[in-house]
């Protein structure tokens, strides 16, 4: 892989106009991508920040809805197209397929989705595949595809978004960081990894990120302490976290994202958690009070969460009109010595950011970085140690903060001076 500017331990900070990005490969240049879901936000997202990335990329758009999928193609360019695509019907998606290197599944939500149809059928084909997981179950239905992937020679990425996603790649590399800066691992181990989001109002993702986190109020929250699977009430325990500079301190809840558990058990965190929040306050409160007053049942059942998605839904997008869409992830890792260490990925939009960081795993894949079977994002199977630091130097195009590997102070709303133009 080309270099980059970037120091390799990245200890860095990167700053929004940062673009030292390695020359693409003519093979990359010359590849073809089907984005399913792509007439929705997220999907519309990744095509459009592909065509940013990587200009001569064939993109094809492909979803339900004719018109919207066709306005996206006419902005994309000549190297785009549109194929209505029934992700429901194997032979549509099969046909679909066909002549296809990538497929990017990013038709939500996951949750209570009782097949990968998706990958199934990228196996069958024998095309390379990501996804935008963000549930437990559904990631590890993914994993139990590792044999047919491997038999198939197709390489494949679970979870492979915003978060989770980048915020595994973050969480990797602090921990092996920590590990390689430690002087002998009896002396100083990963010992607490600690996922914090905040999104203001749906992040301008409408009814499908709606939908995602009602259904994840519905799922008692898993956790690890101290090297025990806990289980914890939804949308408990909130603390006030501060994301630093363009975010501030916001108020974060428990939920179960399938980051816990996977890093948990590829990175050896004994204590692992992840907890989020949204903006306005009350929007909190909602969500915490649906906990109470709800079945769990009731909010498991995707039928009746959309039609009360479709009842919330002109609340949500006048809400949204005057909240924004900010987006920050923190990463803490805690070390047996003491010693922490901090993430923080900042951007103005989640609409734009989401769609850049899964554009940014398509084009590792596509790089040939990743190995056939089915891989997390902090596997080395799938975005290799070396890949990463270019993984999170495309993530984090447009960022208005990020940095790795820092002390928590360093990140604060108000940091401390050193005198040493750390933020220079």
């Amino acid at each position: 892989m080309a270099p980059t500017s970037l120091p390799l331990n990245l200890n860095f900070k990167v700053s929004a106009t940062a673009a030292n990005l390695p020359e693409q490969p003519e093979k990359l240049r010359n590849s073809r991508v089907l984005v399913l879901g792509g007439t929705g936000r997220v999907g519309g997202s990744t095509a459009t920040a592909l065509s940013n990335l990587c200009p001569d990329l064939q993109i094809l758009v492909a979803g339900r809805n004719r018109e919207k999928g066709e306005a996206l193609v006419a902005k994309l360019g000549g190297n785009s197209g549109f194929a209505r695509v029934d992700i429901d019907d194997a032979d549509s998606l099969e046909t679909a397929l066909k002549g296809v290197d990538l497929v990017v599944h990013a038709a939500g939500p996951f949750q209570q989705t009782e097949k990968c149809s998706v990958l199934e059928a990228a196996i069958n084909t024998k095309t390379a595949y990501i996804d935008v997981c963000d549930d437990t179950t559904y990631s590890r239905r993914a994993k139990s595809f590792m044999s047919r992937a491997l038999a198939a020679n197709v390489p494949a990425i679970t979870t492979a978004g915003i978060y989770p996603g980048v915020s595994n790649v973050m969480a990797a590399e602090l921990v092996r960081l920590a590990e390689s800066e430690s002087e002998s691992e009896s002396e100083d181990k990963p010992e607490r990894l600690r996922f914090y989001y905040y999104t203001a109002g749906t992040g301008g993702a409408g009814p499908t990120i709606l939908a995602t986190s009602f259904l994840l109020l519905g799922e008692e929250v898993v956790a690890y302490s101290k090297g025990e699977k806990i289980k914890l009430k939804p949308y408990s325990g909130m603390l006030k976290i501060d994301f630093g500079k363009g975010i501030g301190k916001k108020d974060v809840y428990l939920l179960n994202l399938p980051e816990v558990r996977s890093t948990h058990e590829i990175l050896g965190v004994p204590s692992v958690s992840a907890r989020f929040g949204t903006a306005p306050f009350f929007w909190n409160w909602g969500m915490e009070a649906m906990t109470k007053l709800l079945p769990s049942e009731f909010l498991r059942d995707r039928s009746k969460v959309q039609r009360m998605v479709e009842l919330f839904d002109p609340v949500v997008r006048a809400v949204d009109g005057f909240a924004g869409e900010r987006v920050s992830m923190r990463v803490d890792l805690e070390c047996s010595s003491g010693r922490n260490t901090v993430g923080i990925f900042s951007h103005r939009k989640l609409s734009e950011s989401v769609g850049i960081s899964t554009a940014a795993f398509a084009l590792a894949v596509l790089e040939g970085s990743t190995q056939p079977g089915v891989w997390f994002p902090e596997e080395p199977q799938g975005i290799p140690v070396e890949a990463r630091e270019v993984l999170l130097k495309r993530a984090s195009k447009g960022t208005i903060n990020f940095a790795m590997n820092r002390s928590p102070w360093m990140i604060e709303t108000n940091p401390k001076e050193l005198g040493l133009g750390i933020y220079a």
